[in-house]
């Protein structure tokens, strides 16, 4: 039968992280806390940065876009999530699912560019210190942001291209709680190898080219902070600069185990629990590790909370 005449399924069944109904009830309050502080925590991050003058550098205004990053990558799964916890049938159209899909590796992909554009930032700053002002420019800085959001929209056309140009018949239940290409691969009813090596490869562009910028900034700021005489100086730099890298951990550390490794692995129970970190938890952790423990931040909350 010629793909053409072949008939799509409409909808899918998402599994979710477990089936059994108390487990699920605590799952819905767990996650719903999580989101009420991922939403809450990235809002007021926004708004600090936007209303502060003080808050007005290249440093902030990175963070201000990776706060609403977090707000969209979150939000592109979670109402569903929570969803999915209070009904029997845990369905998903063909077209909802795309769209989730294409939203989720946009955020997720510009999120990756831009903890490296961060790591690079913090580098100029720390090693060239000097140069900083004249290097990044409010120009410099917009052509970052931009680049890191046309790279997640071009990998996510690509991944999302791939994944949904297979034929998918038959089975339509996805062991996962949300629809992301590695579990819905899984699925399909003809040959997947074009469309793995097509993820794998978006994968070492948007995965391992941030890691590597991100290492040579860390080497570099390390090195550099070794040098430093002042017991002060080397705390400030490694609380700003280590705050960052614990993010950059969880993040890289859970994406990279899901989508560069081989296909053919059936996705199980930890496979799942492992995307819950990039897909959910890192998008609560930002405001709180990154920014809410910066003392210029605290001084905007407490100047905000006076009036």
């Amino acid at each position: 039968m010629s793909k053409e005449n072949q008939t799509h399924l409409t909808e899918f069944i998402l599994v979710g992280l477990s089936s059994n109904h108390q487990t699920q009830i605590l799952l819905f309050v767990v996650f719903l806390i999580i989101y009420l502080l991922t939403v809450s925590g990235n809002l007021l991050i926004i708004f600090l940065i936007y209303v502060d003058s003080r808050l007005h550098t290249p440093m902030y205004f990175f963070l201000k876009n990776l706060s609403f990053t977090d707000l969209c990558f979150s939000t592109t799964i979670v109402p569903q999530m929570l969803l999915h916890f209070l009904v029997i049938r845990k369905a998903i159209s063909f077209i909802g699912c795309s769209i989730q899909m294409f939203f989720f590796l946009i955020m997720g992909c510009t999120e990756s560019s831009l903890l490296a554009v961060m790591s690079y930032d913090r580098y100029i700053a720390v090693c060239k210190p000097l140069h900083y002002s004249t290097i990044m420019t409010h120009r410099v800085c917009i052509l970052l942001v931009m680049g890191s959001w046309a790279s997640g929209v071009i990998v996510s056309l690509v991944d999302t291209t791939f994944t949904l140009d297979l034929s998918y018949q038959g089975l339509n239940v996805i062991n996962h709680y949300f629809c992301e290409p590695p579990a819905l691969l899984k699925l399909a009813s003809e040959e997947t190898y074009k469309a793995e090596m097509a993820i794998f490869a978006m994968g070492v562009i948007i995965l391992l080219g941030p890691v590597s910028l991100i290492l040579f900034s860390y080497w570099n700021i390390i090195s550099t902070v070794i040098q430093i005489q002042s017991g002060e100086g080397r705390l400030k730099v490694f609380s700003t600069c280590g705050s960052h890298f614990i993010v950059v951990v969880f993040f890289y550390g859970s994406t990279i185990f899901t989508y560069m490794q081989p296909n053919a692995r059936k996705m199980n129970e930890g496979d799942k629990v492992i995307s819950v970190f990039y897909s959910v938890i890192t998008s609560m952790m930002n405001p709180f590790i990154y920014s809410l423990r910066n003392k210029d931040v605290k001084a905007a909350c407490r100047k905000l909370f006076r009036r």
